[in-house]
């Protein structure tokens, strides 16, 4: 799923890419009308009328994708192609041996796509469309200017043959480089896909380390991906960020690895100096996420790092409102849920409707109003999860 994401975010680019060459395609078009139009070889109104036209074609690509935002289509590359291979037919016809030169330019469209396909459909409609040009400016001669060979088959032999012999020979080279591009990203994929395993193994271990050290807390992690993960679709991320969100999740109490068990499992309340140790383990997760690679386990830092802000600045840290990622907004009720419905050495658990209450309650002071509005919407959810994990007292 993540390979994919990424080819759809790298191919709009490249639809951006296509529309911006297309608007600079236009400054060609003006130079070479230029050029035609004071060389006295062609009808000036038939010149001007068809570059004209030919300037509104180049930029349709940009009114489609980069105003009406189109640009997610498969079918979008398709159509600046067509509309690139249009502009050159338009342009051969007019221009005749003038123009030969702008057929280089669908062909280079092409060659930023990492398609192969793509690159057969180009060299296809280009030889179609310099066929097509050669026929129109033949039958129009009083109003283009003139091909170099008066005879049909001479002009088809040494101007039209040529020019379609270069569109096969760029097809070649255009069909390497998309080639050795679709290599390249491949690996740079199967990186991406490897990094990113790499990552929630890490977190899969430092998870049973903490369950480990302390049965409580590594229950507790669990059930607080499974409720991030509620609030991660809510607020309208897609599958594969929630997921990171979900892995990256586990791992919001990481720095209670460096705090001592006769801490983290003591059967009462803890001291005034215990209790600052303890919310020391924020820091310590910030510091051991530090310098990790992946954009996993940098969720997971600021996840570490924020969970217990508060909306009203109250939090560990004092961090207030805004200044706090909207992740670990989320993060702070997921975790408050489950400590309020688990049952501790210090405290009975609250039942789920108890603690619905008590967080909604809360909202505008200890979370984002916003992320309780999503909670509400979702606690159906968040009940039946609580409901289907056992949490035994140890």
């Amino acid at each position: 799923m993540e390979n994919q994401t990424f080819l759809n975010d790298n191919y709009i680019k490249i639809n951006h890419i296509s529309s911006k060459c297309m608007r600079i395609f236009t400054i060609l078009i003006v130079v070479m009308w230029g050029l035609a139009y004071f060389t006295n070889g062609c009808d000036r109104l038939a010149l001007s009328v068809t570059m004209f036209v030919c300037c509104l074609f180049s930029l349709l690509p940009t009114f489609i994708i980069d105003i009406m935002k189109y640009n997610k289509s498969l079918s979008i590359k398709f159509v600046i192609i067509a509309i690139a291979v249009l502009i050159c037919t338009l342009m051969s016809a007019i221009l005749s041996h003038m123009a030969l030169v702008v057929w280089i330019f669908p062909m280079l469209i092409a060659s930023l796509y990492y398609n192969k396909t793509v690159v057969l459909y180009t060299s296809l409609i280009s030889t179609i469309g310099v066929i097509l040009a050669n026929f129109i400016n033949e039958s129009f001669q009083e109003l283009t200017i003139a091909p170099i060979f008066s005879d049909f088959t001479e002009n088809i032999l040494f101007t039209v043959s040529p020019c379609i012999l270069s569109i096969f020979i760029l097809s070649f080279v255009a069909y390497f480089i998309v080639s050795r591009n679709s290599d390249m990203m491949n690996n740079v994929m199967a990186k991406v896909e490897e990094m990113n395993l790499n990552q929630k193994e890490l977190i899969y271990t430092f998870a049973e380390l903490s369950e480990s050290k302390s049965k409580s807390t590594g229950e507790h992690i669990k059930r607080v991906s499974e409720y991030m993960r509620v609030l991660g679709k809510a607020s309208g991320f897609d599958d594969e960020y929630t997921d990171k969100l979900a892995t990256a999740a586990m791992m919001h109490d990481i720095g209670k690895l460096m705090i001592s068990e006769e801490i983290l499992d003591k059967p009462s309340r803890l001291t005034d100096e215990e209790f600052a140790i303890m919310k020391s383990h924020v820091l310590y997760g910030d510091a051991l996420l530090e310098n990790c690679p992946g954009e996993i386990m940098q969720i997971a830092r600021t996840i570490a790092r924020e969970h217990h802000e508060r909306w009203d600045g109250s939090g560990y840290l004092g961090m207030k409102g805004e200044e706090i990622a909207y992740i670990s907004r989320l993060m702070a009720v997921c975790d408050v849920f489950d400590a309020l419905t688990s049952t501790r050495y210090y405290k009975k658990s609250w039942t789920v409707e108890e603690t619905y209450n008590e967080i909604v309650s809360l909202s505008g002071k200890h979370f984002d109003p916003a992320v309780i509005e999503l909670f509400k919407e979702n606690f159906d959810q968040f009940k039946q999860i609580a409901e289907k994990q056992t949490k035994p007292v140890t």
